[in-house]
């Protein structure tokens, strides 16, 4: 016969194990969905993760939904996302995945959610702004949100870092249409015209000209993306 001692021995093992596998499983469910690429950097990028670490990005690093992406300064980041579109983020920038779902198969399923804290991002709307849902994808700032058809354009936070200019948010189209929309309602600009929102409460406006912004873009920049193997993609290194 066996034990007592044997057979709770056995339990408590085949619990334990049960337990490992419990939590391998719940830490891969709690890795994020993979939305893009870097594909060009020149200076510190960071990710801020949802679970309150934070890892060093580097070319070929994979960027998740729920991360802030932090520039430092002097430093300029594109990232190449599934559905083909682009972001540049300008220095000094953070900037959120709040959500993203691309499903080659499913365009009614698609989600391209960007909330904008500070600096600047160039985007370049890939799939998701093209097909599906009217609304599928939003970029938001403190005073205002940005929906796209197929296009693109800058946006721009100043918050006392952009010398004379008022502080606001401002935007430049440079392909398509954006569609302004605040408590103060709602102002769609074209390719060419430059933008300003003030706060939340006031109407979006369009102005006479370039504001006196940079909206140029370093060189590396303006190439074409670099050919990143996937078989070379990393999650970036964590800051302990």
């Amino acid at each position: 016969m066996r034990s007592r001692g044997t057979t709770r021995g056995r339990r408590f093992a085949i619990s334990i194990l049960a337990l490992s596998f419990a939590l391998i499983l719940g830490g891969v469910s709690f890795a994020g969905v993979q939305a893009g690429t870097v594909t060009h950097l020149n200076g510190p990028l960071f990710a801020k993760k949802a679970d309150g670490s934070t890892w060093v990005l580097s070319v070929g690093s994979v960027v998740e939904e729920g991360d802030v992406l932090v520039t430092e300064k002097e430093t300029h980041a594109r990232i190449r996302f599934v559905d083909g579109a682009e972001v540049v983020l300008r220095s000094r920038t953070r900037l959120k995945i709040a959500g993203y779902r691309f499903d080659q198969a499913r365009p009614d399923r698609d989600s391209a959610v960007f909330n904008l804290f500070q600096g600047g991002v160039r985007s370049v709307v890939g799939l998701i702004g093209k097909r599906g849902n009217q609304g599928a994808y939003r970029l938001s700032t403190e005073t205002a949100t940005i929906g796209v058809r197929g296009t693109v354009y800058e946006s721009r936070i100043c918050a006392g870092d952009c010398g004379p200019l008022p502080d606001g948010v401002y935007f430049y189209v440079i392909e398509g249409a954006i569609e302004v929309t605040n408590a103060g309602g709602s102002q769609t600009f074209t390719a060419g015209q430059y933008a300003y929102v003030q706060d939340a409460s006031t109407l979006p406006r369009l102005l006479p000209g370039d504001p006196g912004l940079d909206f140029s873009l370093p060189p590396e920049l303006e190439s074409s993306p670099a050919n990143v193997d996937v078989r070379t993609m990393d999650r970036g290194c964590t800051v302990r």
